[in-house]
């Protein structure tokens, strides 16, 4: 009884959802062409960070070194971006990492990923609300925390003036909302505001190059004391000076903040029923869409470091700012223009992110059914919204504006994660004998003229025709229940040995085969985890000791042995529009480089994450897991 009840249960947890049949690729809806979608993603990706988040890694994480971040960064999304490109090949659905999980790997890991982008989407909305506060105190000559101050509060402390400054960009935010959430043609608006960010950030670019100093990069002790700064500064520590005056640790550290500078590339996949070719186009566009914002990251992270010493950048500082470092005050004004465009970029493509995934889960009976309210009606949309923004508001005050990266970019990769650690199980699984539901949904509309003429053949042909299709069927049930012993028994009689391991008998994906690439996944990312828990403990390595040496070593062994079983398993021979190359060492890469990363963040970060996992998990197995509507 209790395995029978622990089975059931396990069941529970992988129960997969049913998608119904996408629209045919040549219907009229489909209007987004690849060019569509790479503007798309390029505009939903050179948002706020471009302008905000290069300065404060800069300033206090990687100096000069802050291009090397960025590198790594873009590289842990470009294999995560590759990654998508597979799962939407074979997904063609408009969704998220929550849709593509619970199709694929089941219901526990969908609930996962969906809860993880709710709080990380909420750190999203705390970043815009602090880079409009910004917007408006450098536009106003940075008094507009002083103007709020003498005119409403002349007595109060400044913690209060915060606050209400919060409070105005709330009420802004909020009326933008409203008057742009029943404009649907915003295909036109968001081109052109991409195009003048693009424009803007190549005039930074080109202006770091011919007005930067390349002694920006290679400074001194001698340089801060000219400066009149000193280790003690209230800037904080300033390095060792050079071109990586943080260390090893301010490159990682660097690393794993600027990767939110990266996520919003994932828009691209919310637009599959919407694109002309989607198989092929969504793949393609994600990694075109990457790879230019990527050149502008890189770009616009060497103008800077090179305009300004990164010492001089003050807290909250923004990119247009570097300009009056150097005397250009035109191209303050002209920087700063496209600033707005970016935070308007923002405004108009992912305002109703957070609803939409809460809808979807309390839909599939994840969530509480009264929170699918929150798509439906004409007041309850609105309200949704001034809750978001009301909680969005309390996490900008309370985390400040580090703390809501590092929260959104923890998010980001354990979404990575899962979806490298998916693509590693789907490619060495064995096809389905039953076919898709696309070729069972065609083979019904072809039949419908033969089914109307076989109506109209007569009754008696009808009965007959009957009477021989169920002996047929009670033949090929027969035939069908030996086949599935068969097949259950088909794993029991492969035996696992070592052999078979690294030379499978069969060319092609079996049971115990996938099987055996499922459980050297599960144990590679726990081997993964391990090593990157020591190797974050890096000083104690180069150190010699050999305790630590040899765990590493051992580590190094299991993980190389067991790729080595996965790589001599036979892969899906599946036809699909896109596949992520070298499986399986670029998921694993990918893997490796998410769980690093997040190793760096902070244990303040880490708590946060920790209880909002620790109520996912009350809400799920207390309700979801007994109200789910897939059976």
């Amino acid at each position: 009884m209790l395995c029978q009840a622990l089975r059931r249960f396990g069941k529970k947890l992988v129960r997969k959802h049913p998608l119904e049949l996408p629209v045919a690729e040549t219907a009229p809806a489909r209007s987004l062409s690849t060019l569509d979608l790479v503007v798309l993603g390029v505009g939903n990706t050179l948002g706020v960070s471009v302008y905000i988040l290069v300065g404060e890694v800069a300033r206090d994480q990687g100096g000069p070194s802050l291009v090397i971040s960025i590198f790594m960064a873009g590289l842990t999304s470009v294999l995560a971006g590759l990654c998508y490109g597979e799962i939407s090949a074979r997904v063609p659905h408009s969704g998220s990492a929550y849709l593509y999980s619970y199709v694929t790997v089941g219901e526990l890991w969908a609930f996962i990923s969906g809860w993880f982008l709710i709080i990380t989407t909420f750190a999203h909305t705390g970043v815009r609300i602090w880079a409009w506060t910004l917007f408006f105190d450098n536009l106003f000559g940075n008094k507009f925390s002083l103007t709020l101050q003498e005119t409403f509060l002349p007595q109060a402390p400044g913690v209060f003036v915060e606050i209400l400054g919060f409070i105005v960009m709330f009420l802004l935010l909020l009326l933008m909302e409203l008057l742009t959430r029943n404009i649907r043609q915003l295909s036109l608006v968001t081109k052109m505001l991409t195009l003048v960010k693009v424009l803007v950030l190549g005039f930074v670019i080109i202006s770091g190059f011919l007005k930067g100093d390349l002694h920006n990069w290679k400074l001194t002790e001698d340089d801060y004391i000219k400066a009149g700064l000193n280790d003690t500064s209230s800037l904080g520590l300033l390095g060792s000076g050079g071109f990586v005056p943080f260390g090893f640790q301010g490159i990682l550290r660097g690393s794993a903040t600027c990767v939110f500078a990266f996520t919003g590339f994932n828009i691209i996949v919310t637009r599959v029923e919407l694109a002309q070719n989607p198989k092929c186009s969504i793949p393609k566009s994600i990694m075109i869409s990457l790879f230019i914002c990527f050149l502008v990251y890189f770009g616009v992270s060497a103008a800077l470091t090179l305009m300004v010493p990164y010492y001089q950048l003050q807290p909250g500082s923004t990119l247009p700012e570097a300009f009056l470092h150097i005397g250009w005050a035109p191209a303050y004004h002209f920087v700063n223009f496209g600033f707005f465009c970016s935070l308007s970029t923002k405004v108009f493509g992912n305002m109703f992110s957070i609803r939409q995934q809460v809808y979807m889960m309390a839909k599939d009976g994840l969530l509480f059914p009264v929170l699918t309210r929150i798509q439906t009606g004409t007041y309850m949309p609105i309200l949704a919204t001034m809750i978001i923004f009301i909680v969005a508001t309390i996490m900008t005050f309370f985390l400040g504006f580090t703390d809501l990266l590092d929260l959104r970019s923890t998010g980001a990769l354990l979404v990575f994660t899962l979806l490298a650690f998916i693509v590693l199980i789907l490619r060495y699984q064995p096809e389905r004998k039953n076919g898709g539901k696309e070729a069972e949904v065609l083979g019904e509309n072809e039949g419908n003229e033969m089914q109307v003429q076989e109506e109209n053949e007569g009754n008696e042909a009808q009965v007959q025709e009957e009477n021989e299709g169920n002996e047929a069927q009670v033949q090929e049930e027969s035939e069908g229940n030996e086949a599935d012993v068969q097949e259950e028994n088909r794993p029991a009689a492969e035996s696992l040995t070592l052999q078979a391991l690294f030379f499978p008998g069969n060319p092609t994906p079996t049971a115990l085969s996938g099987w055996v690439v499922s459980v050297c996944s599960s144990l590679l990312v726990l081997l993964l985890t391990l090593l990157c828990l020591v190797l974050a403990r890096w000083p104690v390595l180069l150190s010699g000791d050999p305790v630590w040496i040899t765990v590493v070593v051992l580590l190094l062994v299991l993980i190389t042995g067991m790729t080595g079983v996965i790589w001599r398993q036979p892969q899906s021979s599946s036809p699909i529009h896109f596949k992520v190359p070298g499986l399986p060492l670029l998921p694993l890469l990918s893997i490796f480089l998410n769980i690093y990363l997040m190793m760096q963040m902070t244990a303040g970060t880490w708590a946060l994450f920790g209880s909002w996992v620790l109520v996912g998990f009350a809400i799920y197995f207390g309700y979801g897991i007994r109200h789910s509507q897939i059976p």
